[in-house]
C-alpha cells in the first residue's frame, strides 16, 4: 500500500525535514505534493533524487491521503480543514489544533493509541513536550511523576530559517564590530541567551512554557501532573537542550532510571559523564539523556540532561512517524 502525500510548508525548515525523513525511513509514496506560499511557487526540491516542483497551496486542494502540514497556525486553520473534506488525514506541526478536545496530541513513543481517535486531524506536539515526554515517560509508567521543573536551552531553527539568518548575520557583525541588526527575535541572538520564547501570557510565563504544561497533561493524559518550564533562546543552530527536575511518584535509583531508560523506544543514555551536546544530536532522531542523579530538592526525585534534534524527533521525525502509526495500523 503506497500513499498520496502533500506537505504544505515545504520549503521552510520542518517542510525539508519532511522530505529528508520520508526518504530516509522510506514511507511508501505513490505521488508527491509540495506546497508552499506565493513567493516559493516555482521553487524546486529533490526527493529520492527527483526534482519536484513547488505549488502555491490552492484553496481547492487535491484529494491525497496524507497531509503533513508546518506552515503555521493560520494556514493550519485555513486550510487543514479543506484537505480533511477531501479526504486527507492531516498531522499539524503548528499549535492551531494541538489542546482541542477532539484531536489527538500524539509522540508515538508515548500514546500511540490515540490516533485511533481521530477526526481527520492529529496534531503534532511542541519540539520541547516532544524531547522531554520521550524521555519521562519510562519512569512515568514505572513510579509515576507529580510534578516537574523543567528549564530549555531552544536553538534558533525552531523560530524557523530567517532565525537562522538572523544568529548568522549577528555573529558577523559583532566579529567585525559593524552594528548588531534585529527583525526576528526581540533581544539580540548572537553572543547571548534571553529567557522568552513566545510571547508572554498575563501570568508572565510565555505561551512556550504553557505549552509544556497543557500538552504534557494531554499527552500523558495526566490532568493533575504539575509542570514549571522556563524556556531560553540559546545561540545554537540546531538542537534543543533541557534540564529536568522531576518529582517521583515513588524512589527510582539513578542507575534504575539508567536501565529502565536505556531499554526505551527512541531513548539514547550516555554513559558516565559523556554528557550530549546539540552538536552531538545533530540531524539524528533519537533523544538523548545524560547526567541523570539524584535531585537535591524533590524527595523522591531525579535531575536529567535531555537534547534532541529539534528539527528532526522535535518536529518532523515524529510527524512521519505518526504517518507510519496510521500505516501499520490500516487506519489510512
Amino acid at each position: 500500500m503506497s500513499y498520496k502525500v502533500a506537505i504544505v510548508g515545504a520549503t521552510g525548515e520542518v517542510g525539508r525535514a519532511f522530505l529528508k525523513v520520508l526518504e530516509e525511513r522510506n514511507f511508501p509514496i505513490s505521488e508527491l505534493y509540495l506546497f508552499a506560499s506565493e513567493r516559493s511557487e516555482g521553487k524546486t526540491l529533490t526527493f529520492k533524487g527527483e526534482s519536484l516542483k513547488v505549488q502555491q497551496l490552492p484553496s481547492n486542494p487535491p484529494a491525497v491521503d496524507i497531509a503533513l502540514f508546518s506552515a503555521g497556525n493560520s494556514v493550519s486553520k485555513e486550510f487543514a480543514p479543506l484537505f480533511v473534506r477531501e479526504g486527507a488525514i492531516v498531522i499539524d506541526n503548528s499549535s492551531a489544533f494541538r489542546l482541542s478536545p477532539d484531536v489527538p496530541l500524539v509522540v508515538p513513543e508515548v500514546n500511540p493509541d490515540d490516533v485511533k481517535e481521530h477526526m481527520g486531524i492529529i496534531a503534532n506536539p511542541n519540539c520541547s513536550t516532544i524531547q522531554m515526554v520521550v524521555a519521562l515517560w519510562p519512569i512515568y509508567k514505572k513510579v509515576g511523576i507529580k510534578a516537574i521543573v523543567v528549564s530549555t536551552y531552544q536553538s534558533v531553527s525552531g523560530a524557523g530559517s530567517e532565525a537562522i539568518e538572523e544568529l548568522k548575520r549577528q555573529t558577523g557583525e559583532l566579529l567585525q564590530n559593524r552594528e548588531i541588526t534585529k527583525s526576528v527575535f526581540p533581544r539580540r541572538i548572537a553572543m547571548n541567551v534571553f529567557p522568552q520564547v513566545d510571547s508572554f501570557d498575563e501570568n508572565l510565563y510565555t505561551r512556550e512554557e504553557l505549552k509544556m504544561l497543557f500538552e504534557t497533561r494531554k499527552i500523558f493524559h495526566d490532568p493533575n501532573i504539575r509542570v514549571s518550564a522556563t524556556c531560553v533562546r540559546v545561540p545554537v543552530f540546531y538542537g534543543h537542550s533541557e534540564a529536568i527536575n522531576i518529582h517521583l511518584g515513588d524512589n527510582l535509583s539513578p542507575n534504575d532510571a539508567k536501565e529502565l531508560l536505556s531499554k526505551a523506544p527512541s531513548v539514547i543514555v550516555a554513559d558516565a559523564l559523556d554528557y550530549p551536546t546539540p552538536i552531538d544530536v545533530a540531524g539524528k532522531d533519537e533523544v538523548f539523556v545524560g547526567r541523570i542523579r539524584r535531585d537535591m530538592v524533590f524527595d523522591p526525585g531525579l535531575s536529567m540532561w535531555v537534547v534532541a534534534d529539534n528539527i528532526r524527533k522535535g518536529a518532523a521525525t515524529n510527524a512521519v512517524q505518526i504517518a507510519e502509526l496510521l500505516h501499520s495500523l490500516a487506519l489510512v
